[in-house]
């Protein structure tokens, strides 16, 4: 039986699922919590502004969202406030959670821990179908409008071009 129930929570660890243009889509409705111990429920924590998502997958993927957030640094403009989403779906690593937090605030420094919210088990697995999960070592970087609305995403990886896309949009809605 163990074994079973072992195979089934691996199995569920490893799926990939089809990238998925979800622009004009609501965000969906999931819980996480703060690396500063809040419990946060998500889109409903951003009602009423404009933010910038970046959720990652795979611990790989910090390296992404790296290059976007010196990209945000850098931008010609204000920006909305923007908020990392590691996301893990499965059973597994929902039963580690304290323990990869930890690690997480290890590497963050303790101002920042607002800003990432960890989204873990049946929450993530909402996230990843979302979204779709190829070419996890990407980052998937989400603008909402103030109701939670999808106005940009991107899944491919950070460069110019994107950034310019997202800043141009950020211009032409109003940035906050």
């Amino acid at each position: 039986m163990a074994l079973i129930i072992a195979a089934s929570v691996f199995a569920g660890c490893g799926s990939t699922y089809q990238n998925r243009d979800i622009v004009g889509e609501m965000f969906p409705p999931v819980k996480g919590k703060s690396l500063d111990g809040l419990e946060k429920s998500l889109p409903d924590e951003f009602k009423g502004r404009k933010v910038i998502l970046i959720l990652g997958y795979e611990q790989k993927t910090q390296f992404d969202v790296d290059r976007w957030g010196i990209g945000f640094f850098t931008a010609d403009l204000p920006l909305p406030p923007v908020y990392e989403i590691p996301t893990i779906p499965g059973l597994l690593p929902s039963l580690f959670k304290e323990s990869i937090d930890s690690g997480m605030r290890g590497g963050i420094p303790k101002e920042s821990w607002k800003d990432v919210i960890t989204v873990y088990g049946s929450d993530g697995s909402v996230l990843t179908k979302w979204t779709g999960t190829e070419f996890p070592g990407n980052c998937r970087v989400i603008l909402l409008d103030e109701t939670g609305k999808v106005l940009w995403m991107h899944d491919k990886g950070y460069g110019l071009p994107p950034l310019k896309s997202l800043l141009d949009v950020l211009k032409s809605k109003g940035n906050n």
